[in-house]
């Protein structure tokens, strides 16, 4: 037997849901609206090396000119628009799953983010944002002299 937990929040959200799609838009909130432009957003993976941050947004079937990248206080954002293409030649769909319209994406850049040096490339529907770490923000390696009775000795720091 399996154990369900009993989640009523989410219940109720769901009742919510469903009365309100049966009673069409009556009722409806502005924040319901900003949540249905929002609802379609490309898949991104985050990940993270030794010298820099890599952003791997999937936009299949978009083209360079679609895709806006903008990094604002402390902010990168993504921004495109996938439309709806209506032809004319007498089709009628009967089921349309893929997702339209606008989409925006906001990061949160890390301080240690050199701004000034990020890079997009844009191949085979995969947008990579790279993000390189400043130099100051690096690991470095101190060494340590052994056994000095002198005052005010430099140490030695190297960077990796």
């Amino acid at each position: 037997m399996n154990l369900t937990r009993w989640e009523p929040y989410r219940e109720l959200a769901t009742l919510q849901d469903r009365l309100n799609r049966a009673f069409g838009a009556f009722g409806r909130t502005e924040r319901d609206d900003e949540m249905n432009l929002a609802a379609w957003a490309p898949p991104v993976d985050i990940a993270e090396e030794k010298d820099r941050i890599v952003i791997t947004a999937e936009l299949p079937g978009f083209k360079e000119d679609q895709i806006e990248i903008q990094t604002e206080n402390g902010m990168l954002t993504l921004r495109g628009e996938r439309k709806f293409e209506k032809e004319s030649d007498g089709k009628s769909y009967h089921r349309v799953e893929r997702s339209y319209g606008q989409f925006v994406r906001s990061f949160s850049l890390p301080n240690n983010v050199d701004r000034e040096k990020i890079k997009a490339d844009f191949s085979n529907g995969l947008l990579k944002v790279e993000l390189p770490k400043r130099e100051d923000a690096k690991p470095r390696t101190i060494k340590i002299s052994a056994g000095s009775d002198k005052k005010g000795e430099a140490i030695d720091v190297k960077s990796r």
